[in-house]
Order: C-alpha cells, then sequence, then structure tokens
C-alpha cells in the first residue's frame, strides 16, 4: 500500500477545505504523507458528465450547504466564512510555484485559511501577496508565475490526470485504486488504512 493519500482539491471547493482541515492530522496519526493535486472543479465535473449548475446558482441548495458547512465547521473545531468573490484560478496555479519551492502543504493551509477560514476574495492579489510573504517567496516572482503559460499548462495536466485517474469532484482521496469523495467519507479512508 502507498504511503501517500493523494489528495485532489480546488481552492472554490468549501468541503475540500473542510477536509484538508482533518487530512494533515490524520495523514500524520497513520505515518503517511499527503500529496496534493490541485485540478480545475469545473472541468473535472464536465469531464465527468456533470453539466448541472454550481451551488451558487440554487439559492434552496446554496442556503442548505450554508448550514451543512457549519455543522461540519463546529464538528471540525474549525471557522467557515463563505468567500467574498469567486475565481480560483490563480490561487490554484500557485500550487504549482509552491511545490516547486518545496511547500505546498504551507501553501494549501495558508490560502485556505484567508479564502474559506476568512472569507476573502480569491481574485484579489492581496491574498496571494499576504501568503507568499508569509512563505518569504519573491513576491515579484511568484505572481509573475500564476500569469504564465507553464502555471496554466500544468493545472491543465493535473485536472486531465486527475480525470484519467477517475475523479469527478472534490475532495477526493485516493490510496492506490481506492478512492472516497467528500469530507465525510475521511472515516472510510481511516477504516481503509487501518485494515
Amino acid at each position: 500500500m502507498s504511503d501517500f493519500i493523494d489528495f485532489y482539491f480546488d481552492f472554490i471547493s468549501p468541503y475540500s477545505y473542510l477536509a484538508h482541515c482533518r487530512l494533515p492530522a490524520i495523514a500524520e496519526h497513520h505515518g503517511r504523507k499527503i500529496a496534493y493535486h490541485v485540478v480545475d472543479l469545473a472541468a473535472i465535473k464536465l469531464g465527468a458528465g456533470n453539466t448541472g449548475p454550481t451551488t451558487r446558482e440554487m439559492p434552496l441548495k446554496l442556503r442548505y450547504a450554508g448550514a451543512d458547512q457549519q455543522r461540519w465547521a463546529a464538528r471540525y473545531g474549525v471557522t467557515i466564512k463563505r468567500p467574498s468573490a469567486y475565481g480560483p484560478n490563480r490561487l490554484n496555479e500557485g500550487v504549482f510555484w509552491a511545490a516547486d519551492q518545496g511547500k505546498i502543504g504551507e501553501y494549501v493551509t495558508a490560502t485556505w485559511r484567508r479564502v474559506w477560514g476568512e472569507g476573502g476574495d480569491m481574485t484579489d492579489q492581496t491574498i496571494m501577496l499576504e501568503v507568499a510573504t508569509e512563505l518569504g517567496w519573491n513576491i515579484n516572482e511568484f505572481l509573475a508565475f500564476t500569469e504564465s503559460s507553464d502555471a496554466e499548462s500544468r493545472y491543465r495536466a493535473s485536472t486531465r490526470e486527475a480525470h484519467q485517474r477517475g475523479v469527478f469532484g472534490v475532495p477526493t482521496m485516493m490510496i492506490d485504486k481506492e478512492m472516497w469523495w467528500g469530507n465525510d467519507r475521511l472515516g472510510f479512508m481511516e477504516e481503509f488504512i487501518a485494515e
């Protein structure tokens, strides 16, 4: 069995945020590492044939989702606040810079804290500036990378590879060929690891 938990996510997903609030501790408890895989959720859904509207476009579902997310946050002992604006692509593409710097876990944690923990604006460059400063990066180099064709092509490739592996939504956790979708499946994943 692999020593890694493959974690597929998109910063637009509150349930990915919630899963990540627990996943590092679970991985550490079981002597595993997290392999982070950022994907474009909209493209993953379309690739799986899911052409329906987003939750944000369905008022009844959105109201329920907000309550559901608050319940999960309370269970995990964390804060969740709906972002003031959506548009995660540059934040997602920043994951590849973080990987190149050997700080992917730190980047993901710092970004999610600002987006879903504090309700930040995903489209506001302020989040990127704050995270880059926190991690000690050259801000101009980081920002330039997130606007580069390299970042875009790596993002598309990561999304394509996830689709080829069978990922249809986020958060998705995989160990070898076993897959769990949703933060509410973390318990099943732990049982699998324990076996």
